[in-house]
């Protein structure tokens, strides 16, 4: 992750739950706040067309949707990173469906916390916001704020149609565009501690010179995993210091990798030696 913060970014925030149409409103709350890019479910955009990134509803499951949409992917992270540091000073605002996600997204790419926040509710009233979560529980619709040209290219689902936009003044005309991903967006995704637990336990073991895993503690930090795990080693090339530092680094890389959940402490016992 970056450790710096990029210079000269300002950032805000338009937030809402999953389904309300934020994405159909987004230009235009985005130029209202005389904003210049946009970031989107991992895409950055600047007036409708895309500068670099992908989105999230071109992913084929929902784990790696999530990842995407939060720029848990290096490679992903790092494009958008330099795109915005090569365009500063600039103003962005980041599509999310909290405060906390929005929060999130900023840490990942290294800029400023959102200064402000809009909510959808702000913009949109309670009727519009439930006719956007009617189309994209029934029709499972949702709207991507750049053209059907730039999406066809790696877009994984269904394109069922576009919608045409104009920006204010004598600016050139836009375009949204309507997909249907191929799953849903819709409800919580979970993951049970006692997957996690069993994730844990895999990768111990196919660790070197982990005879076998003892105990694993799982548990949460705000919104950051926090997890222990005791075991008992055999005699090899590291020291039992070397070899707990080594398989902290790998489970706290491999279960954020997997899971798509961020690690904020992990504890490793050393219970035992075996000859």
């Amino acid at each position: 992750m970056p450790e710096d913060l990029l210079d000269g970014v300002e950032v805000l925030a338009f937030v809402g739950p999953a389904g309300t149409g934020k994405s159909q409103r987004a230009q235009l709350v985005a130029g209202e706040h005389d904003t210049d890019f946009l970031i989107d479910d991992g895409l950055l955009i600047h007036r409708g067309q895309i500068v670099c990134g992908r989105s999230a509803k071109t992913e084929r499951n929902q784990i790696c949707a999530i990842r995407r949409a939060l720029f848990q992917f290096p490679a992903h992270r790092l494009q958008v990173r330099r795109a915005l540091a090569a365009s500063a000073p600039c103003r962005v605002m980041l599509v999310a469906t909290s405060e906390e996600m929005a929060r999130r997204i900023s840490r990942r790419l290294g800029i400023p916390p959102p200064r402000a926040f809009v909510h959808i509710r702000d913009v949109a009233s309670p009727e519009e916001i439930a006719r956007a979560r009617n189309e994209r529980i029934h029709k499972k619709q949702h709207v991507i704020p750049v053209s059907s040209l730039q999406v066809r290219k790696n877009f994984a689902g269904k394109m069922v149609g576009r919608l045409r936009i104009l920006w204010s003044g004598e600016e050139p005309q836009g375009e949204k565009t309507i997909v249907r991903p191929p799953f849903t967006f819709l409800g919580n995704l979970a993951i049970e501690p006692e997957a996690l637990a069993q994730i844990i336990r895999e990768i111990s073991q196919r660790t070197p010179q982990v005879a076998s895993v003892k105990e694993v503690r799982v548990d949460s930090q705000g919104d950051r995993l926090r997890f222990s795990i005791t075991i008992a080693v055999s005699v090899g090339e590291m020291t039992m210091l070397d070899l707990a530092l080594f398989l902290q680094k790998r489970l706290s890389s491999s279960v954020a990798y997997f899971t798509g959940l961020e690690v904020g402490k992990v504890d490793v016992v050393v219970s035992e030696v075996v000859l």
